[in-house]
């Protein structure tokens, strides 16, 4: 894949050019990864200053079968992808993360050789962008922030969910049932008929959940338990509709 210049043409990086104030962007994203897969390495050198440029950090990769060798990041990152890789191409890359569980990562797509069926598919599949060089380095520059903070936002959510099933977890079983039909609606009184049990070990049940839940609500609660695909029987799950629209 031949395309000339790159460190001027197509990427911009015009040493005349005005500087890019890159103070708060570095700030913000000490740490994150840029993930470089392409087979020239005369672009891989041309994208390794530019993100540097910026305080991210690049890591290259020649090939897909390298990339998928790497071990599971845990910090903000995005893949700059390469369509036309040799073996694995970069969409049969982006299928496989997702099959793996990475596709928290987000992609950015970019090629020589764009076409419409191409494009419509990677971004269908998730990508942020799809980008045809030659392109300007502040094309490239935006695509990546946005893409770091969805991964940032992902990473976020990921570790909260992480943190809800831990809570979960260390219910005992007389306690998720107990959360069920709290979230389901029931009242103490109706959740001790259910059970078995007296009003007043419902109420004991109900505090050592919320407790280890760390749900400072009844909303709150509610939202674990749908974060958490929770199944509930069929009436159960009626009261949970209309505990979620009350809430709402």
């Amino acid at each position: 894949m031949n395309i000339g210049n790159v460190a001027c043409a197509q990427y911009s990086m015009n040493p005349e050019a005005a500087p890019r104030d890159t103070s708060s962007v570095a700030k913000l994203d000490v740490g994150s990864i840029v993930f470089v897969v392409d087979d020239d390495l005369s672009v891989q050198e041309s994208l390794d200053t530019l993100i540097r440029s910026v305080g991210w950090h690049p890591e290259m990769f020649v090939s897909a079968a390298e990339f998928l060798c790497r071990p599971r990041p845990m910090v903000p990152c995005c893949l700059v992808l390469d369509v036309r890789l040799p073996l694995l191409g970069g969409l049969e890359l982006q299928g496989q993360l997702a099959e793996r569980g990475w596709g928290y990562i987000p992609i950015i797509f970019i090629t020589g050789h764009g076409d419409v069926p191409t494009t419509v598919r990677a971004m269908k599949a998730g990508a942020i962008d799809f980008l045809t060089k030659p392109f300007k380095g502040d094309v490239l520059l935006d695509a990546i922030g946005v893409a770091i903070a969805r991964s940032r936002t992902a990473l976020r959510l990921d570790a909260e969910l992480c943190a809800v099933r831990r809570c979960y977890g260390s219910l005992s079983p007389r306690e998720r049932e107990v959360m069920g039909l709290v979230v389901s609606g029931l009242l103490n009184k109706q959740i001790a008929g259910e059970l078995g049990i007296s009003e007043i070990t419902v109420k004991s049940h109900r505090h050592r959940v919320m407790y280890k839940m760390n749900a400072a609500s009844l909303a709150d609660l509610v939202t674990m338990a749908t974060n958490l695909h929770l199944v509930f029987p069929q009436k159960s799950r009626r009261r949970l509709a209309v505990v979620q629209r009350e809430i709402i």
